[in-house]
């Protein structure tokens, strides 16, 4: 287990705050630890703003209905 620890670098994406987790573990205690192992060392980046992928999709969407439209 501490083999990867300060050796590798891990990524882990969410779209839920530290604060919301706890919704998904169901447990303070274990949603503390977890968030506490994780963030120990790391950097963390709170990225707020519009979706490239959903802004893509949107893009997709409407280039589609413009060829059904055509055809």
């Amino acid at each position: 287990m501490y083999e990867r620890a300060d050796r590798k670098s891990t990524i882990i994406t969410s779209n839920l705050s530290f604060v919301q987790w706890q919704k998904i573990f169901h447990d303070a205690v274990l949603t503390a630890a977890l968030t506490d192992r994780l963030t120990h060392k790391s950097h963390v980046l709170n990225m707020n703003g519009a979706s490239y992928r959903m802004r893509e999709t949107e893009e997709w969407i409407k280039n589609n209905e413009k060829q059904v439209v055509q055809n």
